[in-house]
């Protein structure tokens, strides 16, 4: 089956109309996310980033970020695959040069940059993204960014998560499944709950402080969700063959990046306390 057109500024009304209907047509955007869970499985780093662009995702960043960016990064994460795409988002209301990279806060006090190259694990933090510390960084808007981190660690949360629930399911002691017993399946059920808040702040964030606690219930969820399906994957989760670590060592790293889930808890909690009000996300 052939992806879906390029959408450029040149693009006919024809190729922008399935971006314009991905944004209202459930079926279309379904469709769209396919194609991109097929890119991402045979992709990741750079090659992902020239997939990426090929798809046309300058210009769906530019125009329909509010779909863009919770569709392409929740995949990123439940792919398993990585992409410089945060750089974009940051350079959204920079109004940055295209295709530089932006300086991370990072936990620690420190700062890291991105790279658009692949760097081989040479002079990276981590040994599967291309992370390289800095001496410092610039001050710009973040919220976005925020989100998009926040929308990739729920996706790499799903992502845990089902890994844990195929195993409960396929794993017996006992003569019956561990999904039967009531203390994996407690596990599992708090694991769906900080995931599904974490997603439903998401959603109604609209400003500042909304991804800032956005970000925090994500980065939360994240780490509720390791903690978890390690337990219940048991000694096989603790192997380099199953794919459990690379997303548990993964939502570390994206947690770390523009504010913990600690760190935002912390400056959620001060801001409150200083302005005597806790603003609601959203009107019931």
């Amino acid at each position: 089956m052939a992806g879906p057109p390029r959408y450029s500024a040149t693009s006919s009304h024809a190729d922008y109309s399935i971006w314009e209907r991905a944004t209202v047509d459930s079926a279309e955007q379904d469709l769209f996310a396919d194609t991109l869970r097929k890119v991402m499985s045979a992709n990741s780093g750079p090659a992902l980033d020239k997939a990426l662009a090929e798809l046309g995702w300058s210009e769906m960043l530019a125009d329909i970020p509010d779909v863009a960016i919770p569709l392409v990064f929740r995949l990123l994460g439940e792919s398993g695959s990585h992409s410089s795409i945060l750089n974009d988002v940051l350079l959204l209301d920079h109004r940055g040069e295209p295709g530089s990279v932006v300086p991370l806060a990072f936990v620690g006090r420190r700062w890291v940059e991105w790279s658009r190259d692949s760097m081989d694990g040479q002079d990276s933090i981590d040994p599967e993204l291309p992370l390289r510390e800095v001496d410092r960084g610039i001050d710009l808007p973040i919220a976005q960014a925020r989100l998009a981190l926040g929308w990739w660690l729920v996706g790499s949360s799903r992502a845990m998560l089902d890994l844990a629930r195929t195993h409960a399911l396929d794993r017996t002691q006992f003569g019956r499944p561990i999904a039967s017993f009531q203390a994996v399946r407690h596990r599992l059920a708090e694991t769906l709950v900080a995931i599904e808040g974490a997603e439903a702040t998401l959603r109604v964030a609209r400003d500042d402080f909304g991804a800032l606690l956005a970000k925090a219930a994500a980065g939360r969820a994240a780490t509720v969700t390791s903690r978890h399906a390690q337990q219940v994957l048991g000694g096989i989760g603790f192997t380099a063959e199953h794919p459990f670590h690379r997303h548990a060592r993964r939502v570390i790293m994206l947690d770390s990046m523009l504010g913990s889930s600690r760190e935002l808890t912390r400056e959620a909690g001060a801001h409150i306390r200083a302005s005597q009000n806790a603003p609601r996300l959203i009107d019931l």
